[in-house]
């Protein structure tokens, strides 16, 4: 029996037997490492459940009764209203040698239930960008977690493929380009677009500014510059199918598209399925008449749509305008349905989405609901914050933010020459690739950006990423490499001595591998990769200070030696395990 469960039942028994109290949960918790013992019971509840003169005791008697029932707890102690209690060596020493051989510890076995993940989501007028980064990032970590947890994941992206934003870049290269292309340029198909958007941002600042000093208010010119009149037209051709607009429209798109496709590969992140919203911005209108005839939606006099959902603390929302064109929250409402249809035992959607959309997303789910869609319960937005750099906030328009290509090659060349510069890779003769170089400063990347919780703001420190001796990637991926080092030394099977007496880092990393299916479950359950990411750490900080105090090879004796092995073999596995769960490749040398 998993052995928090032993204590909660134990417990359970000894309060229902001696007290005539019945709880329906037990409250344990890790032991702090400021006290001895290894699981805490807090004790506090039960308190208000029997009278006064019986509280002293409690802990004592609960204490003993627990030593005395089972042969896995050797002591306790109490502070307050916590009582703490030690493991027995020989329990860590059976599960050791339970688990070293198992390489899916910690993953559930599957379940028919599907998971549609949404994640990415570009517009097509730029490249990936670092704020794209960690919406891939936690979008594919996720739909790892679930994964792990027995669910099957679909990973998809909406790509936001028509709009004014794409006219913009359209209008600046049929004015500008004179016929040139990413392949005539030798410049990457999202990089190449993205810079007739910037451009044209820069001629129609130059043409506001003229409108403005001829005595025409700003938003008036910011509306009526040639360039800005001329995107408009090139929307309404595009909304009206005309032909020329729509080839210049698909060309663009497919050079784009090829450029994020090379990001994707070089992120290491991949889709199942694409969805467009120039496929997808009808969809949601039949939803409109139907919501209409269960009196859930409202017309207004222009006949407009309406929804009103101030009884649930939210507002009223527009839903088709009154020329009956849509608005994303109907494009969007429309695609979660067609999504539902395309797969079947759908269990829930995840919406991978910057915070600034924190409210599109509640009153999406709520107007599913009201609509009569069961499976709106089993919506959720993985809500996220803005990562920028040190050097300030990123501006698209104005070509001031970092792409992602720009970005990872960057790092891999500051990995390169940091490694290069040390005394230690000099004296040896092993010289890394490329392949290694790009695996160190994606690990990094990967690993700063996810150790973080989702809905916090990062700072992204390209330097503090790569550090080896602080909670970074490269350090993780260090004790890996070192740890396969010593196991490939062993050319035969570890036996363990069951009666083996564990020393205190042993123990610890014992206990920390223990843990490992629980926060598995809890990544899932909270949504957050971080959690992953820091137990990871916790794990390797503490199995270095083992490596650092004691031998794992030849070490006092045979015994230690192959505990000690077992402990590395498996605190090996776990961190293949979890930097897969975080999309991180491991080198084989650093």
């Amino acid at each position: 029996m998993e052995i928090k469960s032993e204590i909660s039942n134990l417990t359970s028994n000894f309060l229902n037997k001696n007290y005539a109290i019945k709880v329906e949960k037990i409250e344990i918790q890790n032991t702090k490492k400021d006290f001895v013992g290894d699981f805490t019971i807090v004790l506090f509840p039960f308190f208000k459940l029997i009278s006064k003169n019986q509280i002293s005791k409690l802990g004592i008697l609960l204490g003993e009764n627990l030593i005395e029932n089972s042969v896995n707890f050797t002591d306790y102690n109490i502070v307050g209203g916590f009582l703490n209690l030690t493991v027995s060596d020989r329990y860590y020493i059976d599960f050791l040698d339970t688990i070293k051989d198992d390489l899916n510890f910690g993953k559930s076995e599957g379940k028919n239930e599907t998971y549609i993940v949404e994640f990415s989501s570009p517009n097509t007028n730029k490249p990936l960008h670092l704020g794209h980064i960690r919406n891939n990032l936690l979008g594919y970590s996720i739909s790892k977690i679930l994964e792990a947890n027995g669910k099957k994941v679909q990973k998809v992206q909406i790509i936001n493929d028509r709009g004014i934003h794409i006219c913009k870049s359209m209008v600046a290269w049929k004015k500008f380009a004179q016929g040139a292309t990413p392949e005539s340029e030798n410049i990457k198909g999202d990089k190449f677009v993205g810079d007739y958007y910037i451009m044209f941002d820069k001629i129609h600042k130059d043409q506001m500014k003229q409108l403005i000093d001829s005595g025409i208010d700003k938003d008036a010119a910011a509306e009526n510059t040639e360039i800005m009149k001329a995107a408009k037209q090139e929307l309404m051709n595009w909304e009206d199918n005309i032909k020329e607009t729509r080839q210049v429209w698909k060309m663009m798109n497919d050079w784009v598209y090829d450029g994020f496709e090379k990001t994707y590969e070089l992120l290491g992140v991949s889709f199942d399925k694409n969805y467009y919203e120039s496929e997808t911005y009808l969809l949601g209108k039949n939803i409109m008449e139907e919501g209409l005839k269960k009196n859930v939606l409202y017309k207004r006099e222009d006949s407009s749509v309406w929804i009103n959902l101030d009884n649930e603390g939210l507002d009223e929302k527009l839903l088709l305008r009154s020329d009956g064109t849509s608005v994303y929250m109907t494009q969007d409402l429309g695609t979660a349905v067609q999504r539902i249809a395309d797969n079947s035992n759908v269990r829930g959607m995840i919406y991978t989405v910057g915070n600034e959309q924190d409210y599109h997303f509640k009153v999406l789910f709520k107007i599913l609901k009201r609509l009569g869609y069961d499976w709106a319960d089993n919506l959720f937005h993985l809500s996220y914050g803005m990562v920028d750099l040190p050097s300030g906030k990123m501006k698209s328009r104005e070509g001031t933010v970092v792409d992602a290509d720009d970005l990872i090659y960057n790092l891999i060349d500051t990995v390169k020459e940091t490694t290069e510069s040390l005394d230690k890779y000099k004296s040896n003769n092993e010289i890394l690739d490329f392949d290694e170089y790009k695996k160190i400063a994606l690990g990094a990347l990967k690993y700063y950006i996810l150790k973080v919780d989702p809905k916090k703001n990062i700072l992204f420190n390209p330097e503090e990423s790569i550090d080896l001796s602080g909670n970074t990637g490269p350090f993780i991926q260090y004790a890996y490499v070192r740890i396969q080092s010593i196991l490939k030394k062993v050319n035969k099977d570890i036996l363990i001595d069951k009666d083996y007496q564990l020393n205190e880092k042993e123990k610890e990393v014992l206990k920390i591998i223990y843990e490992y299916p629980s926060v598995i479950l809890g990544s899932y359950k909270e949504l957050s990769p971080a959690l992953i990411a820091n137990y990871l750490y916790d794990l390797v900080k503490n199995y270095n200070s083992l490596y650092q105090n004691y031998h794992i090879l030849n070490s006092e004796t045979k015994e230690s030696t192959s505990v000690r092995l077992i402990i590395s073999q498996k605190t090996s596995h776990i961190i293949e395990s979890s930097c897969d769960l975080l999309g991180i490749d491991l080198p084989n040398k650093m």
